[in-house]
């Protein structure tokens, strides 16, 4: 089949699975004397959420006060760029630090065979091998959750990778796949009864009778009492499905209080959504504060690209699907106690695929022999100043339906280039936009062909990184 995740499991991926058990042993008999001071690490990854779909990224319309107060408590980011202008492209290139074309990831999977390759440098990997217990908690998308991916490796069968084979000692997800995750999407009883069909560590977990939302902040907080028990630093990757569709009614009293505001139908639903799943991050952060824990954490919290439907893309253009900057460009918050200088905001340039680079310097992890795209942004973090960087780089299918409202801007795309102020939207034919961000950040004003020499110039780096050649690892180099 066209692209490297589609490859059939090679004798090599074999040896990879019979020895992961062992593997994983290994890993995490790193002395604990080596680790002690660490911080621990979460990142809260929201689905769907949009730049404006948070009071303190100026929504009219939904209060998000434990956000907010988080982001009081770190840095705000105002032009934070997401992998992708959908789902599974978005977390490919936050778990690896890559462009998810080097994985020739364009669109988002439809949960068949397509699946992130286990030979992938990951974050939790590199953190598992460096002492970090490593914990993977909600939506994942990227392979080898169906049922019959998971029961094979419970039986020791070879089978798509999962959240074990990418470096998580742990995981709590919903099932993936036909006919579990389509019919509670139809019946929209994903959040409500998401928690009858639950896989843990790649056995069926027992029902709990909870919300969704709820359960995965439970499940987080469960693995931290442990790990501090055995004072053990952690990474807990906590990947809410809200506010992706379905839209249903969230738990009292957040539906009440948009009902009385005057919401009604799906965006009623929507804002109470977003209303929940604030209340449920400000019962982790308030946990965290309580055992004494939040002051050795180091938190993030980003959306996987921009909103669908009912969210808000804030002052830009286009939402989920779209290359224009509604369906990019996504919150950010950096929170780490002591060293990120409190309330401030920061105009920098980052991109999801500087996540583990940054998280790496960190922590003192060397990956300089890593052939990764993003770039550590701790400097930035801890003094906020201005980051010189390369352009940036986008590739998508085309994706004829607009998830949100309104008609897909014009023109349509499918490849985006960012080099400072400058953009550069391109189809199959050609360059199709120029934008100054600079100037025009909503992009109103196509600028294509005022500009021939800077025109010229990101034309012919889009085109490099489009048609670099892939290697036997998945990475494209550029020329």
């Amino acid at each position: 089949m066209r692209s490297i995740y589609f490859r059939k499991i090679t004798p090599i991926f074999i040896c990879f699975f019979l020895f992961a058990c062992e593997e994983r042993e290994k890993h995490n008999t790193v002395n604990k004397e080596d680790v002690a001071g660490l911080p621990n690490i979460i990142i809260l990854l929201a689905d769907d959420l949009g730049y404006g779909d948070l009071s303190i990224y100026g929504s009219q319309s939904i209060e998000t006060p434990n956000i907010d107060a988080l982001a009081r408590e770190g840095m705000r980011f105002s032009q934070f760029y997401s992998g992708s202008a959908v789902c599974s492209p978005s977390r490919a290139c936050l778990l690896t630090g890559k462009y998810p074309l080097r994985y020739d990831i364009r669109q988002h999977f439809n949960d068949n065979e397509e699946h992130l390759p286990e030979t992938s440098i990951t974050l939790p990997k590199l953190l598992r091998d460096n002492g970090y217990k490593t914990v993977h908690i909600g939506k994942w998308h990227l392979g080898g959750l169906r049922p019959i991916d998971f029961e094979a490796r419970a039986a020791g069968n070879t089978a798509n990778p999962g959240p074990l084979q990418h470096g998580f000692d742990h995981y709590l997800t919903s099932i993936e796949g036909a006919p579990t995750r389509p019919k509670l999407i139809k019946e929209r009883k994903l959040y409500r009864e998401g928690g009858k069909y639950m896989i843990r560590n790649d056995r069926r977990a027992d029902t709990i009778n909870k919300h969704w939302t709820e359960i995965k902040v439970d499940e987080a907080i469960s693995k931290i009492d442990i790990y501090q028990n055995e004072n053990a630093p952690f990474f807990i990757n906590l990947w809410f499905d809200v506010p992706h569709t379905p839209y249903e009614p969230a738990p009292e009293p957040h539906l009440s209080k948009y009902k009385k505001l005057g919401a009604t139908g799906d965006q009623l639903y929507f804002r109470s959504m977003v209303s929940h799943l604030d209340a449920n991050i400000g019962r982790l952060i308030s946990y965290l504060k309580e055992k004494g824990i939040f002051e050795n954490t180091i938190i993030l919290f980003t959306s996987d690209n921009g909103p669908a439907f009912q969210g808000s893309p804030g002052p830009f253009s286009g939402g989920k699907t779209d290359l224009h900057e509604g369906g990019l460009r996504v919150p950010m918050l950096a929170v780490w106690k002591g060293r990120i200088p409190e309330n401030t905001h920061s105009f920098n340039t980052l991109h999801m695929a500087d996540i583990l680079p940054t998280l790496a310097d960190a922590v003192g992890i060397n990956i300089d022999n890593l052939e990764i795209d993003g770039i550590s942004a701790l400097p930035l973090l801890e003094n906020n100043n201005y980051v010189e960087r390369e352009a940036l780089y986008w590739q998508m299918d085309l994706y004829k339906g607009f998830q949100n409202q309104g008609p897909k801007p014009l023109p349509y795309a499918t490849s985006g280039i960012v080099q400072g102020k400058w953009k550069m939207l391109m189809d199959s034919t050609g360059p199709a936009a120029l934008y100054d961000l600079a100037q025009d950040h909503r992009e109103l004003y196509n600028l294509k062909g005022k500009h021939p020499f800077v025109e010229k110039e990101l034309s012919s780096k889009l085109e490099d990184f489009l048609m670099a050649k892939r290697d036997t690892t998945g990475f494209i180099e550029i020329k």
